[in-house]
């Protein structure tokens, strides 16, 4: 072989070299901001199942608030906080929990006394501003998740994917679209 076969040899021999350090590199930087991602999710959504037994003590307060909500409430709380990582599962769970707090909610409108309660109002404050940062977590999450999956189909990472050890993220959605979508009904 020639000295200049063997350059032209080398040069693209560091070329790949290169392109696989790179690769992994950038697999691996994604994985860890999915998992970071993830765990911003949770610190979010620890804070609101910290939240929820004040609010609950502060309604039974009111002794003619509805029992079946508060008690749908509690449960989900329970399904949620016993389903660990963020799979199918804990996002279904969530869901689940997100809908009878909006439920909640919604039946509370309907209890003056409750209503003008200062404890909460502070309390219900709170949740809202939780619920707001689950959803901004929840849509960096996904963010990351679909740049690291893209990243994993995408010449020449997908070359390497194997060696990083990359599979895919789930994305955080809604479990039934249609049916969260839809407003809750209040009957009495």
């Amino acid at each position: 072989m020639s000295p200049t076969g063997i350059i032209i040899f080398l040069v693209i021999l560091a070329v790949l070299v290169f392109l696989a350090i790179t690769s992994y590199n950038s697999l691996i930087s994604l994985k860890v901001k999915v998992t970071e991602a993830a765990s911003d999710i949770d610190v979010q959504l620890k804070r609101r199942y910290d939240l929820i037994p004040n609010l609950i003590e502060t309604v039974k307060g009111s002794s003619k608030f509805e029992q079946e909500t508060m008690t749908a409430v509690i449960e989900a709380r329970s399904r949620a906080m016993g389903v660990t990582g963020l799979g199918s599962d804990k996002i279904a769970a969530e869901n689940q929990l997100q809908g009878a707090l909006g439920k909640f909610f919604a039946v509370a409108e309907s209890y003056p006394d409750l209503k003008s309660n200062a404890s909460y109002l502070q309390l219900q404050q709170e949740l809202t501003n939780t619920e707001d940062r689950i959803l901004s977590a929840r849509r960096f999450y996904n963010q990351v998740v679909g740049d690291y999956n893209i990243s994993q189909d995408s010449f020449p990472t997908l070359l390497f994917k194997g060696l990083a050890k990359a599979s895919k993220a789930p994305f955080f959605e809604l479990e039934n679209p249609a049916e969260e979508r839809k407003n809750v009904q209040v009957k009495f």
